[in-house]
């Protein structure tokens, strides 16, 4: 694919030649969570083979985990689940050792995820709580190679989560989209971006952050409500951030970011390296500018 279709962003290819190939391990690790034991209390089968991949939202002493949980190695498709654990368990080890109670809280449903919903990115916008996944669409394993996973975006509502958009780039753009996945909404002052990491049919994957109209979005979200469907928004100004370093395969974003100002926000991404194809973090520092769009300061 052309880089016309997807400038880069300021500053984008210093940030990349600045960095280095070393970890710098500052993360303690306090606990194991282990699928044997979570209980799925909603469906036939009680353990989940896997549960991996969550995000997580706190809610008074409780922590809430969203993971994507394997039930049956058919075609490997996910749901995710819903886990209720409080600080108490991480502060004394007990999460080790403690059983929970999970139940399933979005599945397959619809042809943009009915081979399976994976990897959930839950968010607040607006004193509402969104989850984004990633769905695997009815192209997964069959059909056209395009699209064969697509970001759905769900709202929490009475308790409930409603599935209402799914993320789409432009006509030029989509027949070459083969995968877009590691998706999330910032709101930035009166803008709506969307974080997201696309796979071209060129085998090029984009570390990318695209517009989304406002207006546009809430008419997504009424229909969607109104409909039980998810329905589409057109993405536009794709921008990528970063590029991989000579010794990364390919990024992706990580948790949604921490907004540190009206403009700016620290992101996560995580990559993977060309050694041992092992997973890496890292933190960088994003300014969005109106004229400009996305900056990268460090």
């Amino acid at each position: 694919m052309s880089d016309t279709f997807l400038p880069r962003a300021v500053n984008a290819e210093d940030a990349r030649r600045r960095r280095r190939f070393e970890t710098r391990d500052i993360v303690r690790r306090v606990g194991v969570l282990s699928p044997k034991r979570v209980y799925i209390n909603n469906y036939p089968v009680g353990n989940p083979i896997a549960i991996f991949n969550p995000s997580v939202r706190v809610e008074g002493k409780e922590i809430i985990l969203y993971a994507r949980v394997i039930i049956g190695y058919y075609k490997y498709v996910s749901a995710i689940a819903e886990v209720r654990l409080f600080y108490e368990d991480i502060e004394t080890g007990d999460v080790n050792i403690n059983y929970y109670a999970g139940k399933i809280v979005v599945y397959p449903s619809t042809r943009y995820d009915v081979w399976g919903t994976e990897d959930p990115r839950v968010y607040i916008i607006d004193n509402e709580v969104y989850m984004t996944y990633t769905g695997r669409t009815s192209f997964y394993f069959t059909g056209p190679r395009r699209e064969r996973t697509l970001p759905v975006t769900a709202v929490l509502k009475d308790g409930a989560w409603r599935k209402i958009l799914v993320a789409i780039m432009p006509d030029s753009i989509r027949p070459q989209v083969v995968t877009d996945k590691n998706a999330f909404f910032t709101r930035l002052g009166d803008d709506l971006l969307f974080f997201h990491r696309i796979h071209m049919s060129t085998e090029e994957f984009y570390l990318a952050v695209s517009k989304v109209d406002r207006e546009e979005f809430m008419k997504a979200y009424g229909r969607g409500l109104e409909e039980g469907k998810p329905q589409e928004v057109t993405l536009s100004d794709t921008t990528v951030v970063m590029d991989p370093a000579p010794f990364e395969k390919k990024l992706g974003w990580a948790t949604p970011p921490l907004i540190v100002g009206s403009r700016k926000l620290i992101a996560f991404i995580h990559s993977v390296d060309r050694e041992v194809e092992a997973y890496r973090l890292t933190a960088i520092l994003l300014e969005y500018d109106r004229e400009e769009g996305i900056v990268v300061k460090g």
